[in-house]
């Protein structure tokens, strides 16, 4: 028999009359008890698991806070600790031969101290966050995975604050540089003001703030770390006698060095290294001395105006290194008597170049 057969015999199906309502299930006091006993034992059965994730993620969290103030703790102490005995061992004075100053000092261990604090929060809650997951049976390789396509991007993206980052690490932590030094770190120079993990900060010699990214600096030359020199050439007549040159020179020198406060400013005893270059009517001599960073400009200018006060009192001329003595640079009148006809021709170069320098009378027309 075929379909629409089947439809027709089996006619069109009554319909409900309006009186007529469907059935409706209310619950029973029985079917509540039912669903509640349901609950309790789910409850029952799932309670013991539920506690157990909840201990482990409280313990987790309680180690890795205790832990993480611990290791900030040590990390504060071990810093004051290399201080004190930074301080107590040089006085505040010298490292090695640098220079050190209390502000260098602080700022220079405060920026190591937050690096290592930082990194150590970071390993340390981190890890506790994966431990957390791990707990509730989440999957981590998808995230780990994320994280490091994610972490990769964002590297990438933002290379140059990573490198400018991991450059300021380094110098602060091998100390190139520190407050107060005087740098010339190639794309500017001048004194430190400022050390950060990102920028430097440098004062120029006309007052003006120069911010470095650490990244971009490729070499750096601290002048004042180690000593600076001091030199000073004294160019005189080459006439002069030499143990009497060398003589006063050396009696400036020792007198120098037992003042203060250029004892203190002084490394080592000026020496006198002798002749630098000897000329016609010139000769240069050369004085030297290693002083503290910084001070080589302060040493030199006392040392000139030493000399030229003890050249004067024993008689030493000084003249310029390309400039002959006055004596030798006079006409000689034996020479002029000898070629008259020279002078004589008011055109000549000779006369030109002594006559006296008078006005023109302007000629009328």
């Amino acid at each position: 028999m075929s379909l629409p057969a089947v439809l027709l015999a089996a006619g069109p199906s009554p319909s409900p009359s309006p009186s007529e309502s469907p059935s409706v299930s209310v619950p029973t006091l029985q079917d509540a008890q039912e669903s509640a006993n349901q609950a309790a034992s789910w409850v029952e059965q799932n309670w013991s698991t539920w506690l157990a994730i909840s201990l482990r993620v409280v313990l987790i969290l309680v180690i890795a806070s205790v832990l993480r103030v611990v290791v900030r703790r040590a990390i504060t102490k071990l810093i004051d600790r290399m201080n004190r005995a930074a301080q107590a061992g040089n006085g505040g004075s010298s490292l090695g031969g640098l220079l050190v100053n209390a502000e260098r000092r602080r700022q220079r261990s405060a920026a190591i101290g937050s690096v290592l604090r930082s990194v150590a929060s970071f390993l340390i809650l981190g890890t506790a966050a994966l431990m957390v997951l791990a707990t509730f049976q989440i999957n981590l390789a998808p995230l780990l995975a994320s994280a490091g396509v994610a972490g990769v991007a964002v590297g990438f993206g933002a290379r140059n604050l990573v490198t400018d980052f991991l450059s300021g690490v380094f110098m602060i932590l091998e100390d190139q540089y520190g407050v107060g030094d005087v740098i010339d770190a190639g794309v500017a120079s001048g004194e430190v003001i400022e050390v950060g993990l990102r920028v430097t900060k440098l004062r120029g010699d006309n007052g003006e703030i120069w911010y470095v990214r650490n990244g971009e600096v490729k070499r750096i030359g601290n002048l004042s770390q180690g000593w600076a020199t001091a030199g000073v050439d004294v160019t005189v007549r080459a006439s002069e006698e030499l143990d009497k040159l060398r003589a006063t020179l050396t009696e400036v020198a020792e007198k120098m060095g037992k003042e203060e406060p250029w004892n203190e400013l002084l490394w080592s005893p000026i020496e006198v290294l002798g002749l630098d270059s000897v000329l016609i009517d010139s000769m240069v001599v050369r004085v030297s001395a290693r002083t503290m960073p910084g001070k080589s400009v302060a040493v030199e200018r006392e040392l000139r105006w030493r000399i030229k006060r003890a050249f004067d009192a024993a008689d030493i001329r000084i003249v310029g290194g390309a400039t002959a003595p006055a004596e030798e640079e006079a006409v000689d009148p034996a020479a002029a008597v000898a070629a008259p006809s020279a002078f004589a021709n008011p055109t000549s170069p000779q006369a030109r170049a002594t006559a006296p320098l008078t006005p023109q009378q302007p000629t009328g027309k």
